[in-house]
């Protein structure tokens, strides 16, 4: 009870967090939404499936840059209406699904079935639903991700011709419900189309799910390869209008051998660290689409007092020239909104999109400003969301619990040769790699003084000293070198510190746990 007298709305108790994403957005986001038309201009209203559906990852580039054969890669085996060439070969929105049976689903059934998140696709007409389609196929990966490839984007006089739908619009749809977005370059290929731009700008509000992967790069030398990612860094910068450019993967994801072998661990390192980044994506598609939601209840505020404002700007008379007027000054309105509400300049709608969509508004017909409308958003920001996040913790231990923590299968299900090197040396081999160098830790250890034929701590760290390295460092190798945590170390133990000390002093970096190929013989369990 409030000091007026009035009932506070009850916080409502959610099980989990998709669930009260799904409550939270239609209790308090939604009435606000469909009072100031913000389906109509800028954003289409959620449904279920958009809260439910497995996280996507959508690639985008110029033709023959790779994309279809990147996803064969990922999924180490072919799908239906795959096609694979130097030309074009691309002409569709192409969702790539898992079902126990190989198929392909029309793009027109797929916008009408509600179970899906693709029935406000409508809304860019027939001709794109032709271009749409999805192929599903038994692939273990797509258990845990759906994938999108996406038309090549046209270049040179191609770019001229016109695709019969708004393909920038369809990329922003896309790329507002993605998880993560690939924009592959081919290395030899690096100017950027009209076309290609105005796709990138599209989509450059979700720079942080994008990633940047310059494919191809094995036909190059170290050199050749340094001038390109530099000249591709510097075009992006100037697109994205971002002084700091999104991660830039190198690499050639393809099954075939390297042309040049110089960069082969640059680009098995690179490879490993974009395919971690996707492997994570179902433990963090919960957060994902807090963060989306977050997002959408700013631009549905903003929006609210852009229209609002208009509303309050229409005379009785001369409604037409007013509206015109408005709109050829909209920039002068985000800067009132901006100074009276203290809205950030970053939070207003792309301005010429805005001025397209709202010449086919009636200004007259727009609500006034309501706070209670408005304050049930801010209560959703301050109070529901933060509850949500709360739950996150306990809802990731069960995941990783359940084993959907991450994507398995395919080039995700890492199979090495039995090579490494620093921490990494002896991954895979039978011999224990300490080994090779015990007979000389063993002469060190025998010559220091024993207790039941172990060494303490006291006469160790004496001998580990000599190494130069920090005591914080020493003391790192001191807990993984006492794998039996009995504050001793036997010859084995002691062979292990030695071991890691060398790994060290050799530009490595020591691991907080010990790998399990580093463990001692006598100490691993059986299998």
């Amino acid at each position: 009870m409030t000091i007026f007298g009035k009932k506070s709305e009850p916080l409502a108790v959610y099980d989990d967090i998709t669930t009260g994403l799904k409550e939270v957005y239609k209790r308090h986001l939604l009435p606000l939404e469909k009072e100031y038309k913000f389906h109509e201009i800028q954003s289409p209203m959620l449904e279920d499936p958009d809260f439910d559906g497995k996280p996507l990852v959508m690639l985008i580039g110029q033709y023959s840059t790779g994309k279809t054969t990147f996803i064969r890669y990922l999924l180490e085996r072919d799908f239906p209406g795959m096609r694979i060439g130097p030309e074009p070969t691309t002409d569709n929105f192409h969702i790539i699904s898992h079902a126990e049976e190989e198929g392909k689903i029309p793009g027109n059934v797929l916008a009408v079935d509600s179970s899906k998140p693709f029935r406000h696709l409508q809304q860019f007409g027939g001709t794109f639903l032709t271009r749409f389609e999805s192929s599903q196929t038994n692939a273990e990966v797509l258990k845990s991700v759906t994938i999108l490839d996406t038309p090549g984007v046209l270049a040179g006089e191609k770019q001229l011709v016109n695709r019969g739908y708004e393909f920038t619009g369809v990329l922003k749809w896309f790329a507002e419900r993605a998880d993560r977005i690939i924009l592959l370059f081919d290395a030899h290929k690096l100017d950027i189309s009209d076309e290609f731009k105005s796709a990138i700008q599209a989509i450059r509000k979700n720079e942080d799910k994008i990633r940047i992967v310059l494919n191809k790069a094995d036909m190059m030398t170290h050199q050749q390869l340094m001038r390109v990612y530099g000249a591709l860094m510097w075009s992006l910068a100037r697109i994205l209008q971002n002084p700091e450019v999104s991660r830039v993967y190198v690499g050639s994801f393809w099954n075939q051998p390297l042309l040049y072998e110089g960069n082969r661990e640059l680009f098995e390192v690179e490879q490993d660290d974009l395919f971690d980044d996707l492997q994570a994506l179902p433990r963090f598609a919960i957060v994902r689409r807090l963060n989306d939601l977050i997002k959408r209840a700013k631009a549905a505020k903003v929006h609210a007092l852009i229209v609002s404002h208009l509303k309050s700007q229409m005379p009785m008379m001369g409604k037409e020239g007013k509206k015109k007027d408005l709109i050829k000054n909209l920039s002068d309105v985000f800067q009132t909104i901006q100074n009276t509400h203290g809205v950030p300049a970053a939070d207003f709608p792309e301005i010429e999109n805005m001025k397209e969509k709202l010449r086919k508004q009636d200004f007259t017909k727009f609500p006034s400003f309501e706070k209670g409308v408005i304050a049930k958003v801010d209560k959703m920001l301050s109070e529901e969301i933060p509850r949500l996040m709360s739950l996150l913790p306990g809802e990731e231990r069960e995941t990783n619990r359940m084993g959907f923590g991450a994507i398995k299968g395919g080039i995700f299900d890492k199979v090495a040769m039995p090579y490494g090197k620093g921490i990494d040396a002896g991954i895979g081999e039978n011999i224990w790699i300490v080994s090779r160098d015990k007979p000389k830790y063993d002469d060190i250890f025998n010559s220091l003084e024993q207790q039941n034929g172990k060494v303490t701590g006291r006469v160790a760290r004496d001998e580990l000293v000599k190494s130069k390295l920090s005591n914080n460092i020493l003391g790192k190798i001191w807990r993984l070198a006492d794998h039996d945590e009995d504050g001793l170390l036997d010859c084995e133990e002691f062979a292990l510190a030695m071991h890691l000390i060398k790994v060290k002093c050799e530009g490595s970096q020591i691991p907080e746990e010990l790998p399990s190929h580093l463990i001692p013989p006598s100490q691993r369990e059986e299998d």
